[in-house]
């Protein structure tokens, strides 16, 4: 037992002193935060394009003969242009959205520094990726790189135009006004300088792209990330994903949040990558999405809580049933603050190695659900608090399969938690017998 304790101490001393100051630089650092608040602020467009593509592809086969399936199907594929215009103006254009949402997020860090416009950055930002990957040819825009293979892009030009005002500002380059010019106008001339460097910077980049290798800058961006992309839809990344957010998280420090701002890019793009070829009638290529993350490997939040959940929803401990019932409906909806510090988990040495375990046996039985197609894999961007079987399902283009995995995962991290779950409510019931003893002997003083 001292040795397991020895070896606990020694892992979380390596996380609080080095992994843990690393990760909350990263997570406050402003670049980072500007990324994962674009993100988020383009998450209507996605949900509700992913929900028109469902729609657009019905989950039964082209030959069924049920009536309400065979009805959705007929339609479907009659009005399929129709249903698909939305989706191409949201999902279909995504990398739009994210630069411009991006550039303003990270504008708004620089408004009490630099007195940059928020509004006007993502402006400049949305012209200069535009410029970049969608310039118009025979008088139409190609929108081919403004979906998930643009993402890159979109990321490193909405941060390269914002920093550019700010070097534009703090060496006072630009058009002065006299103060009684309304402020509207002032900053309107102030971008005037930033479109001129954009222009002559970033254009000529793309017209030798285009010139030397035949493609526009997102695809030749795009071809260095590829090797990354796949890597990180791979197995061992999956789990050292997960290894790191759930270190960081029993460490005190939300670790699901610094992994998903790091990881959405990615995530994104092989969404992209699915939605394409799922309108293509080809095969899904990848895996590894944001639905994957939430629906399948922490089922019930962070460490796959909701299979101690049901472990404490039988305990023999009125501390432990007591949070089971308390955090059975959160967690039903991916929700497990009330889980995970009610316990506590956090720095609780218990509960280290199935906190760990749990979300990648999960992944890895997932994984290979998914790998050998024995059910679907994610087309569609799900809010996160939707209930897992229901999240996972829709997330698949409702596959019922992935509900009845969900409830399987779900059944392994009790099997998991259980024998730990067992060392712990042991130990709350030898202290709830001692403070009911000790309070027994206080009532009986007193009455004597």
């Amino acid at each position: 037992m001292s040795a397991n304790h020895a070896a606990f101490n020694l892992i979380f001393r390596f996380v609080e002193n080095y992994v843990s100051p690393i990760a909350g630089r990263i997570s406050s650092q402003r670049h980072v935060m500007a990324i994962r608040d674009g993100f988020i602020s383009a998450m209507p467009f996605m949900i509700v394009g992913s929900f028109l593509l469902v729609f657009a592809y019905p989950p039964f086969s082209p030959d069924t003969t049920w009536g309400f399936a065979r009805a959705w199907l007929d339609m479907a594929k009659q009005f399929e242009g129709q249903i698909l215009t939305p989706f191409d103006m949201t999902m279909g254009i995504m990398s739009i959205y994210i630069c411009a949402a991006i550039a303003y997020n990270l504008g708004k860090h620089y408004v009490k520094s630099h007195q940059l416009d928020p509004f006007m950055c993502a402006m400049l930002s949305l012209m200069a990726f535009l410029l970049v990957a969608a310039p118009k040819t025979k008088g139409t825009l190609p929108v081919d790189s403004l979906g998930g293979t643009g993402i890159f892009t979109a990321i490193l030009v909405a941060i390269y135009c914002v920093e550019m005002m700010r070097f534009l500002k703090a060496h006072n380059i630009g058009i002065r006004l006299p103060d009684q010019v309304p402020p509207m106008i002032k900053n309107s001339f102030d971008l005037l300088i930033p479109v001129l460097v954009v222009v002559v910077t970033l254009y000529p980049l793309s017209l030798v792209i285009q010139s030397q290798f035949g493609m526009l800058i997102p695809q030749a961006i795009m071809s260095v990330f590829k090797p990354l992309v796949s890597a990180a839809d791979s197995l061992p990344a999956i789990l050292l994903a997960v290894l790191i957010g759930h270190l960081l998280w029993f460490a005190g420090i939300h670790g699901a949040a610094i992994v998903s701002g790091m990881l959405q890019m990615f995530w994104l793009t092989n969404l992209g990558a699915n939605q394409t070829a799922l309108a293509a009638g080809q095969p899904l290529p990848h895996i590894f999405m944001e639905a994957f993350w939430t629906f399948f490997i922490v089922i019930g939040g962070s460490g796959a809580t909701m299979g101690l959940v049901i472990c404490y929803l039988r305990s023999r401990s009125a501390h432990l049933r007591s949070i089971g019932r308390l955090s059975v409906v959160p967690s039903f909806f991916n929700i497990n603050e009330p889980v995970i510090f009610g316990t506590p988990i956090v720095m609780n040495p218990v509960f280290f190695i199935p906190f760990l375990l749990a979300p990648m046996v999960n992944a890895v039985l997932a994984w290979a659900a998914m790998t050998f197609d024995l059910i679907g894999r994610v087309i569609s961007v799900v809010p996160w608090t939707a209930p897992a079987p229901i999240g996972a399902a829709w997330a698949l283009g409702w596959d019922f399969r992935a509900a009845i995995l969900v409830v399987v995962l779900a059944c392994v991290s009790a099997i998991i938690y259980f024998p730990f779950f067992k060392v712990y409510e042991k130990q709350l019931l030898e202290q709830e017998a001692e403070e009911a003893q000790r309070s027994a002997e206080e009532d009986n003083q007193q009455v004597a």
